[in-house]
């Protein structure tokens, strides 16, 4: 299973960005992805994730109604698209997966990762 993330860049506070994350390798589509971020010297901190239906998703409190994570199955993408970014939102984003055939939870523990892509929240 590889993951590929992308969609990074630097904006200005209030700006917004989508990141996606492609997954491959997967014999179906009965996998939840998430979305972690981290900063230096910080611990890695959950941000959404989606159960394999799309139509489970969830969120950190930090990130709820700015953040809107979705699915195309059809792309094997998931997307994490982020408005009304603040400079605490600024970190290395990764996405995760997990093979879930129940869905229906947020899942916190993921079996793939992929690398990361820097977000940057500037004035």
């Amino acid at each position: 299973v590889q993951l590929q993330a992308c969609g990074g860049g630097s904006v200005r506070p209030g700006g917004s960005l989508r990141l996606s994350c492609a997954v491959s390798g997967f014999e179906s589509d009965r996998y939840c992805v998430g979305w972690f971020r981290q900063t230096p010297g910080k611990e890695r901190e959950y941000v959404s994730s989606v159960t394999w239906s799309g139509i489970g998703t969830y969120y950190a409190d930090s990130v709820k109604g700015r953040f809107t994570i979705s699915r195309d199955n059809a792309k094997s993408t998931v997307y994490l698209q982020m408005n009304d970014l603040k400079a605490e939102d600024t970190a290395v984003y990764y996405c995760a997966a997990v093979y879930d055939p129940l869905g229906g939870k947020p899942r916190y523990d993921y079996d793939y990762w992929g690398q990361g892509t820097q977000v940057t929240v500037s004035s």
